[in-house]
């Protein structure tokens, strides 16, 4: 069982940041419509979705994953790289403080939580304009605790690590080898998003299930011809905002063990 933690989308989205993407026109009622239709998908994958309220003050605060890990034993308030997001995520951790002992990426480090992908107990984290050095290594110091190798990924033209790459099967990612240096994933199976599909690399595991945008058909026919439960999801909206499936929620194993105090 999985619990996801989500937010509305907030009526100043069109305000969002962007690096990669160029400004465009955001239907904000249509994507409140689409982040329900994803929030319902999750829901239909197993998730118990709570879903915390819009903020007109965040425009980029439907993107909860980027303000907080969970991990199965802790999780982490991140420290976004961008000044305006930093107190985005009180909300959220609020919520998430409820579930896990929380512990803090501090400053001078920076760490957006697109950079982050967990793949058992090893952690890659791109090399990003959001996530700096510091963040690196205090997240590398606070896991270590707990048993997760943090590895640093070199990564170009894109926001966030998992733009580039994500989980998609047990020992399977889906990549963008254009956007990624591959070789920290040289012991998985890869399967390569189609070349005229640059953004299809971003995908939620649920277990033996993937959410996925519905864009991106030729990559969303290597998945199923890799025998992989695909679930896809409009998200245009959010899209132009730069965002992605994966930044939508925060997924947690239900079963873990319940709150302890951390020293």
């Amino acid at each position: 069982m999985w619990t996801a933690i989500t937010r509305e989308v907030s009526p100043a989205l069109a305000d969002c940041q962007l690096s990669f993407v160029e400004r465009d026109a955001i239907d904000v009622p249509r994507a409140r419509l689409q982040h329900a239709a994803y929030c319902a998908a999750l829901q239909t994958l197993g998730c118990d979705v709570i879903e915390l309220p819009a903020d007109a003050t965040f425009p980029d605060s439907v993107f909860v994953e980027d303000v907080a890990l969970a991990f199965d034993e802790v999780a982490i308030a991140t420290r976004p790289g961008v000044e305006s997001r930093r107190h985005e995520g009180v909300a959220v951790l609020e919520m998430l403080g409820d579930l896990r002992p929380m512990l803090r990426i501090e400053a001078p480090g920076t760490l957006d939580g697109g950079d982050v992908l967990r793949i058992g107990k090893r952690v890659f984290v791109g090399i990003s304009a959001r996530s700096n050095e510091s963040g690196h290594v205090q997240l590398r110091d606070l896991l270590a605790p707990h048993g997760y190798s943090v590895e640093s990924v070199p990564m170009r033209n894109c926001l966030h690590l998992k733009s580039a790459v994500t989980q998609v099967a047990a020992g399977t990612v889906l990549v963008n080898p254009a956007w990624v240096d591959a070789t920290p994933f040289a012991g998985y199976d890869r399967i390569e998003v189609d070349p005229s599909e640059q953004y299809a690399a971003n995908a939620v595991r649920l277990g033996d299930a993937v959410l996925y945008p519905a864009c991106f058909p030729r990559t969303l026919e290597r998945l199923r011809a890799a025998g992989i439960a695909v679930t896809t999801v409009d998200v245009s909206e959010l899209q132009k905002a730069e965002g992605a499936v994966t930044c939508c929620s925060i997924l947690l194993r239900s079963e873990a063990r319940p709150v302890a105090s951390v020293a």
